[in-house]
């Protein structure tokens, strides 16, 4: 029995001694799964939320735009602008809204869905503005419309956050008026007939656009201002596009043929069409001339200017009309006063105008810097 007991006593002693020797190895690791709070000081605060903060910081406004479509000749340079402007400044988000106002509308909501802080609107609907002025309000971001004005103004629009870049319809028209006036009268052999009467045809743009609808009428009325007699031969409308300016070009000649006298366009997109028909008709070469004028001065439009193809042209400057779209919008994105640093001003509808310029063989630099091509 004492045997017995004395062994048992030798086995718990063992015992605990195995329980002791155990407990260094255990220890170190029971003491680093109790203290979490090393790895947590690592992730203070202050080191977790700077990166955060830098990037909010230097985060660029986001701006859509929709154009209202990529194909015109004018808008694809201004939209060029746009994109040249708000490099480094501003991320946007284009659209092509390929003439059409629903889609518009949708490219609209999809973009404030996606959290734009302001929108750049080309409209392909003058009419449409309140629409999407109602859109970017509820949504509580402002809007830059550019190139096609709302024909009641801005400022009727109803929404405060609501600007325009662009140019004074009747302004182009006028200039235009007075381009064709000092070529009539330098160059009176135009007058085939001897009547003194220019008997004219004119490539219209998009029926209800602004511009095509000053532009139209002013050329028109500022010549018989100065007492110059006109006759319309044929008004209609090549929707801006140079292959229905061709067209209708075409029909002009097969039916009027040298009875024209002069051809008055209201974009120089058209008048590249017009230019093209009359080249294939045997005009600009030898003596058989016919004067062809256009708006917009875009640089195919100045080439043919220096081949003696297109009499002149109006410019409308989209390096400048794009530059101040941008600006405006991420002034009003920060919420500063949509002038402050720029050399713009608006007038009392709430838009920047852009002035237009004669453009003629005398003065193509004018042109090609507005363009950058020199």
């Amino acid at each position: 029995m004492k045997v017995k007991k004395m062994l048992s006593a030798l086995v718990a002693s063992c015992m605990m001694l195995a329980f002791v020797g155990c407990s260094p190895a255990s220890g170190p690791a029971s003491i680093a799964t109790d203290q979490p709070a090393e790895p947590a000081k690592k992730e203070e605060p202050a080191q977790a939320e700077t990166p955060k903060e830098t990037e909010t910081s230097g985060a660029l406004p986001k701006i859509g735009v929709t154009i209202y479509k990529y194909d015109d000749n004018f808008m694809t340079f201004t939209r060029n602008a746009i994109q040249a402007a708000a490099e480094g400044k501003a991320e946007l988000t284009m659209n092509d809204s390929q003439n059409d106002q629903a889609k518009q509308n949708d490219q609209v909501d999809t973009l404030i869905a996606k959290g734009v802080d302001g929108l750049i609107i080309n409209l392909v609907d003058p009419g449409a503005a309140p629409t999407i002025a109602e859109k970017a309000k509820a949504a509580g971001i402002p809007v830059v419309f550019i190139n096609k004005e709302y024909p009641d103004g801005t400022n009727s629009i109803g929404y405060d956050q609501t600007w325009y870049v662009g140019t004074n319809s009747a302004e182009s028209g006028i200039i235009q008026g007075e381009l064709i006036l000092d070529a009539w009268k330098a160059n009176p052999t135009w007058d085939k007939n001897g009547d003194q009467t220019i008997q004219y045809v004119m490539l219209m743009g998009e029926p209800g656009h602004p511009d095509a609808e000053a532009r139209t009428k002013e050329s028109i009325a500022t010549i018989n201002a100065a007492g110059i007699q006109t006759e319309d031969l044929g008004t209609q409308t090549g929707m801006w596009d140079a292959t229905k300016g061709k067209e209708l070009m075409e029909t002009w000649l097969a039916a009027k043929g040298d009875n024209i006298e002069m051809v008055i366009c209201n974009n120089d997109g058209m008048a590249l069409g017009a230019v093209e028909a009359l080249n294939a008709a045997g005009y600009f070469q030898g003596d058989k001339y016919m004067p062809v004028v256009g708006v917009d001065a875009i640089p195919e439009a100045l080439e043919l200017i220096k081949q003696g193809k297109m009499l002149g042209t109006v410019l409308n400057d989209p390096l400048n009309q794009g530059k101040a779209a941008v600006e405006l919008a991420i002034n009003a994105t920060a919420g500063k006063d949509v002038l402050e640093g720029t050399s713009w001003q608006l007038d009392d509808t709430l838009a920047v105008r852009v002035p237009y310029v004669a453009i003629t063989n005398d003065n193509l630099g004018v042109a090609e810097e507005a363009y950058g091509l020199k």
